[in-house]
């Protein structure tokens, strides 16, 4: 597996770290979610160079992700905002940052807190099944290959043991 074939693989995982894998453009999808939409502003809060900068928000258009939106004419200039897919990242976002929270913050506390705006609670995000609503975890989970799998040894059913012969 080719680090820039990702986006081809017959693997959902690898098609999304394909698009949004790599430490920079993480961060830039960050402050979309913290509301930055434009260039200067991404630079400032990263202070990445403005060529890595164009070159994640090219990639982030290309694919989808932002769209690119005039918003002043002399000189022209474009803020970045989140597509609805773009949008459907969210979860991953909050799951990084979950994990974050839980596993590297110090002696101060959590950077940010979340608060739903609905009950105005500070929350944790949770994973829970689209089908019954339970909290999710991954010895909860078994996978299968689904319509898109390739017929690879890493895409087959788990084969069954087989049973021990008798020592003579």
């Amino acid at each position: 597996m080719r680090w820039d074939e990702l986006e081809e693989e017959p693997c959902s995982m690898a098609r999304t770290i394909g698009v949004i894998g790599d430490r920079w453009t993480l961060l830039i999808l960050r402050e979309c979610f913290l509301r930055t939409r434009r260039f200067e502003g991404f630079q400032s809060a990263l202070g990445i160079t403005r060529h890595l900068l164009a070159e994640r928000l090219k990639k982030l258009v290309r694919q989808g992700v932002l769209r690119r939106v005039p918003y002043q004419e002399a000189p022209k200039r474009h803020e970045y905002i989140l597509t609805q897919k773009g949008l459907d990242l969210y979860p991953i976002m909050m799951a990084i940052v979950h994990w974050g929270d839980t596993h590297m913050v110090d002696e101060r506390g959590r950077p940010l807190l979340h608060q739903h705006r609905k009950c105005g609670k500070n929350f944790d995000p949770v994973m829970v099944c689209s089908e019954c609503g339970e909290p999710l975890s991954a010895k909860e989970v078994h996978t299968h290959p689904g319509p898109g799998a390739r017929s690879t040894p890493a895409a087959k059913a788990p084969e069954k043991a087989k049973p021990r012969r008798k020592a003579a």
